[in-house]
This record gives structure tokens, sequence and C-alpha cells, in this order.
């Protein structure tokens, strides 16, 4: 039957781990979480120098003391196979990634070592366990450029070192929930932005229209993307990580609408109320001309869907910005 609504599920006092916690999309899932009465640790990146080990909670330290364990280290090494397994979770939402493209160029091995290796060293963590749902973070970025709406079925063409890594950890997620029977569900999120974010096109337009500074665009600005709302995606990862249904499956989320990157850059000056100009650079490397998601499986199967204009979204992102840094 079409059209199913997310079976009703209570988070209270279920022990969950998230990695990559004090992310962007990480922290309002951890908020989230903790919202809905779940027993929540987290696992980020950290060093430990002479008994001591140091960690920046970046986007989670105001929530800090609710947080049940707290899980330091590098995903990427073995030892965080056996961390997990101490810390027992009921449910893993697994986001620790290294997910800035430009960056795969100069660092491919470490983007690889942190993107699939980590993702493997999670679900050797989940071997033998009593974990009953993990929820593994693929990404929009592992189909490539493509002219029409993509759904699950449609080819991966990976373009990027990062997006590759993606691509095979994806893969094997789905191998290992093959081979080994793990409860495993794998969510695909077309490009999310809001709060928190720092690193890609939006947040990047909105730091330089809030300084007045020239918004720039990377080639033409022709090339478009599916720009889902943090607080949509986040539904969707609790979904993913309730409701049995997904286990085995993968999900792609966003809106089904594709939006220019010249349109984003001229609607946030509009709404900012900026003396931004825009201008145009060189075209990136890599690019993917076309993103735009079919999320019919999603709505069928969970009845989920956006909520959140692009509009709506910029205005919230955008007002959340000028308060935090006392714009009037």
């Amino acid at each position: 039957m079409k059209g199913l609504k997310m079976k009703m599920f209570s988070w209270k006092d279920k022990r969950v781990l998230v990695t990559g916690a004090d992310g962007f999309m990480g922290s309002h899932l951890t908020e989230a979480l903790l919202n809905k009465g779940a027993i929540v640790s987290v696992y980020v990146r950290g060093n430990s120098t002479i008994g001591t080990t140091q960690y920046a909670l970046r986007n989670i330290s105001h929530i800090k003391d609710k947080i049940k364990h707290i899980l330091t280290g590098d995903i990427g090494a073995r030892d965080s196979i056996s961390l997990i397994k101490k810390n027992a979770p009921e449910t893993i939402f697994h986001l620790a990634a290294d997910a800035y493209v430009p960056n795969s160029f100069e660092h491919p091995l470490e983007v690889k070592e942190t993107n699939l290796d980590g993702t493997l060293n999670v679900l050797h963590a989940v071997m033998d366990s009593k974990v009953e749902q993990v929820v593994c973070t693929s990404s929009s970025e592992i189909y490539g450029t493509h002219d029409g709406p993509i759904n699950e079925e449609t080819p991966l063409y990976p373009s990027s070192p990062y997006a590759a890594s993606k691509a095979a950890a994806d893969r094997y997620c789905f191998a290992y929930w093959n081979t080994y029977h793990l409860p495993i569900a794998i969510i695909r999120p077309f490009n999310t932005y809001g709060p928190r974010h720092t690193y890609d096109v939006i947040p990047k337009f909105i730091d330089l229209a809030l300084r007045n500074r020239p918004l720039t665009v990377h080639g033409t600005g022709e090339q478009t993307r599916d720009f889902t709302y943090v607080d949509d995606m986040i539904r969707a990862f609790l979904i993913m990580g309730a409701d049995k249904r997904a286990i085995g499956k993968t999900i792609n989320f966003g809106t089904g609408v594709d939006v220019k990157i010249i349109d984003i850059a001229k609607k946030i000056v509009k709404i900012s109320g900026t003396k931004s100009k825009i201008v145009h650079l060189e075209e990136r490397t890599s690019e993917v001309n076309k993103l735009l998601c079919d999320f019919s499986k999603a709505r069928e199967l969970f009845g989920w869907k956006p909520q959140v204009s692009i509009d709506e979204g910029l205005r919230r992102n955008i007002e959340y910005e000028k308060a935090r840094r006392k714009i009037s």
C-alpha cells in the first residue's frame, strides 16, 4: 500500500550513537534525538596527548551536559571499532565524513580513509552486536550529472574523489547488509543547508552577502542543485533510524526541485538586503551540472515530503546568521 505514514516510534531512553555529531547535520540530529528523550552518545574527531584527550565540540558545546558519552578519535582508525562496541548503542547514525568536495582534490587518500575506512569500521563494530539499526549517510554527489530526476536506480557516476569515496562506502554498506545481514539503512541526502553549515555554496553566499562582499559564482551559474532545508532532512534521518522498513534499503531525500546557483545568489542578495554584486569565476574542477532528486520512494514508503521551500529556508538561514552576528 502506497502513501503509508511513518509508524509510531518512541526515542525515549533509546541508546543512540551519532558519529560526526559536531558537524552541521550531526549537531541538528543530536539535538533532535535529545529533545525526543534518547540517551545520546557522540563520536567526534579528537587527538590524545599525554594521557588527555583534546576535542572541539564545535556545534554541540551548548548541549554537552546532556550527552551521555563523548567518544573521541579518528573514525578511520581501527581503534574506533572497539570504542563503538564498548558504547553498546541500540541505534547508530553514521554521519562522520570529510564532506568538503574541494578538499578531496588535494587530499584524496585522507578523504578515502575517513569516508570509506571510517564506514567500514562502523560496520565492523556492528558485527556480533545488539545494534538494532544503523543509518549510513551517503550523498547525492555519487550520482554525478544526470539530465533528469534521479531515483535510487539511477547509475552512479561519481566525478570527484570525495564522491568516489562516498559511492564506495555506500556500496560497502549494501554489501554488508546483503552478506552479513546487518541492520543497515542507507540515506542519500541531496544538498542540505541551514544554520551552522559553513562550507557549501549557500553558507558561503550568505557570509559574503552579510559582509557586503561580492558573491562569487563558479562558471555560468546555470548548474543546478536540489537544496533541502536541514529540518526536513533531520526528519528523514529519524525515519531511517526508526522504521524497520528502511533496513536493507537505499533512499533518496530531496525536494524534487532544482535551483540554478545564479538564482540562489540572486535570492540571497534580495532576502538579505545586501549591496553585494554577483561576479563569476572559473568553473570548478569536477563540477556536477545538475542534481535533481526523485524522492517518490521516501514518500511512498514513509509518507515523507519536504515542508520548507527554498525561499523560506534561505530566509530562516539568513535570519539565524544575522542574529548570530548581531546584525539588525
